[in-house]
């Protein structure tokens, strides 16, 4: 009888978790595409390829990765806000090309070797991005450039 209960009790809390989180179905998660391959934020951090952090520190950071006010100025750009027939508005349409994509996960700590974030709108910058998007945030945008990168900064010295 305890265990019906337990049972009971727990099954509206999974479900209220389930909705809460979406549905059953995971979304479209934000990706991009670099020539063949592509990178996308893992559905789950437990299977991602990379995991990433951010920190508040510039210190701290092993890339430091600048929001730029014009998509001129960026390395990378996001302008998915139109929606495209040929990708949708998601902008997941060129990741689908992919078999395989490279997945990245952003995690709330530090974690070994992986690489820790810097991201501000000034100052010295490994990346520059220009995010403006219904579906990524400037932080995920952060995560895919420095996955894309391999983790490493692509900049022989930042810039001033």
């Amino acid at each position: 009888m305890l265990r019906l209960k337990i049972l009971a009790s727990v099954v509206p809390l999974v479900m209220v978790a389930v909705l809460a989180h979406g549905g059953w179905s995971p979304g479209p998660h934000p990706c991009i595409a670099i020539g063949d391959a592509s990178v996308e934020i893992a559905s789950v951090p437990w299977h991602a390829d990379l995991h990433v952090s951010f920190t508040d520190d510039p210190k701290a950071a092993t890339v430091r990765v600048q929001i730029s006010e014009s998509a001129e100025a960026a390395d990378f750009a996001v302008v998915d806000d139109l929606d495209n027939p040929e990708t949708g508005a998601s902008g997941t349409g060129a990741c689908e090309a992919t078999a395989a994509p490279l997945s990245v996960a952003i995690a709330a700590g530090r974690s070994g070797s992986a690489p820790v974030i810097y991201l501000s709108k000034n100052g010295p910058a490994d990346y520059r991005i220009f995010v403006r998007s219904k579906t990524f945030t400037a932080r995920d945008a952060a995560a895919l450039i420095v996955g894309a990168g391999d983790g490493h900064r692509h900049l022989t010295a930042a810039s001033l």
